[in-house]
């Protein structure tokens, strides 16, 4: 090429429509591709807890779990037929449990579960009632109890996504109050009596994290009881009650 054939460089640049990046440019673009190609490695390396976990046909824990019961009250027919107790409120109390966990799988996604915990609940009777013709007075019942409880669960879980795996139960449980009054005779106090057995459903829902030497699970589930738990009495604060059906929410952390 001869020396007056050639073209100076910007004039070469622009019939090739080439446009030059300006300096700062450079040490930007560097960083972003260097943070964009250690992402990627991250990626690739990332690391999944517990592979061989869900290849086990039975593991065992435990939990530890806050309750919140409370009653789901009927009042009698004749109730605002009587001539002093006018209004009945129960009210949730907290309490806690303790719990063992057997686990055996029943395939990828379905595992079936008996978790027999101990649970100390509380649950309160407010009574409002007439004094006179405009006078009322509150009277509150304390019902304590200590429960054995056998629940048998359904597990349907997710696919795993990493170290991370969404669930939900279902099942029955029945509960044996240890603390029941319901064949108590007393004249010192009048109390509000429940029968000694309970049982109901159970739904929920958790998650379970993978962790490096253990499965950890935060889950909550609620319990319905079936039956009147309701002792029969001549009292009058029982009388003006036709049924009480146990209702429990808990919120539970399991290790496996």
């Amino acid at each position: 090429i001869k020396e007056e054939d050639r073209l100076p460089l910007s004039k070469w640049q622009e019939q090739n429509k080439i446009v030059p990046l300006p300096v700062q440019a450079y040490p930007k673009n560097f960083t972003n591709g260097l943070i964009l190609w250690s992402a990627s490695k991250i990626q690739k390396v990332r690391v999944n807890n517990l592979e061989k976990y869900d290849k086990q046909k039975l593991h065992f824990g435990f939990m530890l779990g806050v309750n919140v019961s409370n009653f789901r009250v009927k009042r009698a027919g004749d109730f605002y037929k009587l001539d002093t107790v006018y209004v009945v409120d129960p009210f949730k109390q907290s309490g806690f449990n303790l719990g063992i966990i057997s686990d055996l799988k029943i395939s990828e996604h379905f595992n079936l579960r008996f978790i027999p915990d101990l649970a100390f609940s509380q649950r309160d009777l407010h009574y409002f009632i007439k004094q006179g013709a405009t006078k009322t007075t509150t009277v509150v019942k304390k019902v304590e109890s200590t429960f054995l409880n056998f629940p048998l669960e359904l597990k349907f879980k997710s696919s795993r996504v990493g170290n991370y795996r969404m669930y939900v139960i279902g099942g029955f449980r029945y509960s044996i109050d240890m603390v029941s009054q319901a064949k108590v005779q007393t004249d010192k106090e009048v109390i509000v009596k429940l029968q000694k057995y309970d049982y109901g459903y159970e739904i929920g829902f958790g998650i379970d994290c993978y962790l490096e030497l253990f499965k950890f699970a935060p889950e909550i589930k609620m319990f319905q009881g079936i039956p009147n738990v309701l002792a029969p009495s001549s009292e009058q604060l029982t009388t003006s009650i036709s049924a009480l059906k146990s209702r429990v929410f808990t919120v539970s952390l399991t290790f496996e």
